[in-house]
């Protein structure tokens, strides 16, 4: 091997960038006069692209791996300089190296409340503020889109205009979304997901990727929450009057363990009670019932219809004792029409059902009727 040769190998060219921040997205390999020597070692590293850029025009790009900077896997470039085989001098170029990886924890929020329409609580303010993950996606379009000359461009650069998406996609997805208030919190996973799928292609646009969003806590104004913890306060209190009483007792008790200082304790026990026995008298002012109203008057009802009479009573037949045999039952028409033919006479011996004995029909008073007509019996001489 000749002097020349040595020296040549002692000062190849090595060109790499050993990333030691967390912010830097591209990173432009500095060389006096961005000259490389023909032949030089290019080494990109996992989570890296290098991209070689001539006189202002994208040339070669190279995944991660090393590589020998020579006119077999430089074709763009040879083309651009218009090298011919067996080219071997240095070269003038620009190398940017991009960060591949994810860039996480990056915060977005609103600076000015979201005004919406709440259906329980009406028109309100909101405040909201979350993090998201960006990585680059495709480097030509990033560095032509956002980099330019850049040497060094960081997240710095470029969190303003993406939070600015984000809050005001935000803003259209809440609005639209009509998710109460008070139900937000159990959302926002949803919201989440859904801005993301809303806003990644226009993070696309501009070379990147949005991998990940999320919604860390949406808050209402100061003065809601205070009114909101005083309705929750009640909530928890429950009955206001146990609440007083207990509160009372509360202050008497500290009194009388303090008899030095305890005139402020007992002034509020005092008037915690006097605040519960107005609380009292008014709940039974409320509570009292009004007069009822004079019942109205039923109206007159009708007279009844008159009754119908009774049915007739029904004669029970008789048997007839003729010639000392018995003869029937005869109901009561035949029996007076034996009464006025003589067959039937007052001495003559009767039975019907009930009586214990034949007894005389003249004794009977239902058949003493039949014989009123009749004259009564001659006198016996």
């Amino acid at each position: 091997m000749g002097l020349w040769d040595k020296l040549m190998g002692e000062f190849i060219d090595v060109i790499q960038w050993i990333d030691d921040s967390n912010d830097t997205l591209v990173y432009r390999f500095e060389r006096h006069g961005n000259e490389i020597k023909f032949g030089a070692k290019l080494t990109v590293r996992e989570g890296q692209v290098a991209i070689l850029v001539n006189e202002g025009q994208l040339a070669d790009t190279f995944e991660p791996g090393m590589y020998e900077l020579k006119t077999n896997n430089l074709p763009i470039l040879s083309t651009l300089q218009g090298w011919k085989y067996g080219f071997e001098s240095p070269f003038k170029a620009e190398v940017y190296f991009f960060s591949t990886r994810r860039f996480t924890d990056l915060k977005w929020g609103t600076q000015n409340p979201v005004m919406l329409r709440d259906p329980e609580f009406g028109p309100i303010r909101l405040r909201a503020f979350g993090n998201y993950t960006i990585r680059i996606k495709d480097t030509p379009t990033f560095l032509r889109e956002i980099v330019g000359t850049d040497g060094r461009f960081t997240t710095d650069e470029i969190t303003n205009q993406l939070r600015n998406m984000v809050v005001s996609r935000f803003a259209n997805i809440l609005g639209q979304a009509k998710i109460p208030a008070l139900d937000l919190a159990g959302n926002y996973d949803q919201l989440g997901q859904f801005l993301l799928q809303r806003i990644s292609p226009e993070f696309e646009t501009v070379g990147l990727e949005l991998t990940n969003l999320l919604v860390e806590n949406i808050s209402l104004p100061k003065e809601v929450e205070a009114v909101l913890d005083k309705r929750t306060s009640m909530g928890i209190v429950g009955n206001l009057d146990q609440y007083t009483q207990f509160q009372a007792a509360e202050a008497l008790r500290d009194a009388a363990a303090n008899p030095g200082g305890g005139s402020e304790a007992l002034n509020m026990g005092l008037g915690l009670a006097m605040a519960q026995r107005m609380s009292n008298a008014l709940g039974r002012s409320a509570q009292q019932p009004t007069a009822p109203a004079p019942a109205p008057q039923p109206a007159p009802q009708a007279a009844p219809p008159p009754l119908a009479p009774p049915p007739l009573p029904i004669a029970n037949p008789y048997y007839v004792a003729v010639n000392n045999q018995q003869a029937g039952p005869f109901p009561m028409d035949e029996l007076q029409q034996k009464a006025q033919t003589g067959q039937l006479t007052r001495e003559t011996l009767v039975w019907t059902q009930g009586m214990v004995k034949w007894t005389p029909a003249g004794e009977i008073a239902e058949l003493a009727a039949l014989f009123t007509h009749l004259p009564p019996p001659l006198p016996r001489g």
